[in-house]
C-alpha cells in the first residue's frame, strides 16, 4: 500500500489550496518556473516540505501518469497539534504521556509506534517534519486504526518542542543504552518519551535536552531491540509505573 501521491500541476496545486494534509512536494530539479513557482509559494506559506529531485524519480514514483515536473503526498490522515495532545490530556484528567520520535524513517515503525501508543493509553505523538516519514497510508495500515484515534503532530523543530513540553511541566525521558536501566528509573507523572532514528539512535542536540536517559535490559547476543520494539517496551514500563497504586 503505497502512501498517496498527487501528481500533476493542477492537481497539486488545487490540493494545496484546498487545505489537504500534504507531508511533502517533489519539484524536478531547475524546472522552478511559471505556475510550479505558484506551486511552491502556496506550499511554502502552509509549511510543506518543498525537495527537489531528478526527474528519473519524478518518472518512477509517477509512473504512466503525467507529473509536468511535480508530485504531491498527501497525508493519510489529518495532523494535530502539540496543545491538542496536551489539551487531551487535560480534558481526561491525566499527567501528559508523549511519545516523541527523532526521525523516524521506516513507516512500518512509525505505524507499530502508534499501535503501541494507543494500547498504553498515551495522549499523543509527535514527529519532525523534515528526516521522518509522515502519516503515509502505510503508516495508518501498520498502525491498525490506531491513527483514528491518537493524535499525531508533525513539527518543525523537536529540541524546540522538547523545550515548550519542559515548559509545561513534562519531564523527557530519552531512549538510550547508556541511560539507567527502566525499572530503577522514575516513569511517573506528566512525561515525554523520545525514541530516536533506526540504527543511529537519538541526535546529539535531542539527546542533550533530554532530562535523563532510560534504557531496557538485554541479557541475549544480540544487544538492540528494533525502533518500534523498544518503544513499545519503555511505553509499557511507563504504564506500569502509573498505573502502581
Amino acid at each position: 500500500m503505497e502512501q498517496d501521491k498527487i501528481v500533476g500541476r493542477n492537481p497539486v496545486l488545487e490540493a494545496i489550496r484546498s487545505g489537504r494534509e500534504i507531508d511533502k512536494l517533489l519539484i524536478k530539479k531547475g524546472g522552478a518556473e511559471g505556475s510550479i513557482n505558484a506551486i511552491i509559494k502556496k506550499a511554502r506559506e502552509r509549511g510543506i516540505v518543498v525537495q527537489e529531485v531528478d526527474k528519473q524519480k519524478l518518472n518512477s514514483i509517477a509512473g504512466e501518469e503525467n507529473h509536468q515536473g511535480v508530485i504531491a503526498f498527501a497525508a493519510a490522515h489529518e495532523y494535530a497539534t502539540v496543545d491538542d495532545i496536551l489539551k487531551r490530556a487535560s480534558d481526561a484528567g491525566e499527567p501528559p504521556f508523549v511519545i516523541i520520535c527523532d526521525g523516524l524513517t521506516d513507516p512500518h515503525n512509525l505505524g507499530s509506534i502508534l499501535r503501541s501508543a494507543n494500547c498504553v493509553g498515551a495522549h499523543g505523538v509527535i514527529i519532525p517534519k523534515r528526516g521522518s516519514v509522515g502519516l503515509s497510508s502505510v503508516v495508518a495500515k501498520t498502525s491498525a486504526g490506531a491513527v483514528e484515534y491518537t493524535p499525531v503532530a508533525r513539527v518543525t523543530n523537536i529540541a524546540q518542542t522538547i523545550d515548550k513540553l519542559k515548559d509545561k511541566g513534562l519531564w523527557i525521558a530519552g531512549a538510550d543504552m547508556d541511560g539507567d536501566v527502566m525499572y530503577r528509573t522514575d516513569l511517573k507523572g506528566a512525561i515525554g518519551l523520545v525514541i530516536g532514528a533506526e540504527g543511529e539512535g537519538l541526535g546529539r542536540l535531542v539527546k542533550e535536552k533530554c532530562d535523563f536517559l532510560t534504557s531496557i535490559p538485554m541479557f541475549g547476543q544480540i544487544n538492540s531491540l528494533n525502533a518500534s520494539a523498544a518503544a513499545s517496551v519503555l511505553m509499557y514500563e511507563i504504564l506500569r509505573q502509573r498505573r502502581e497504586v
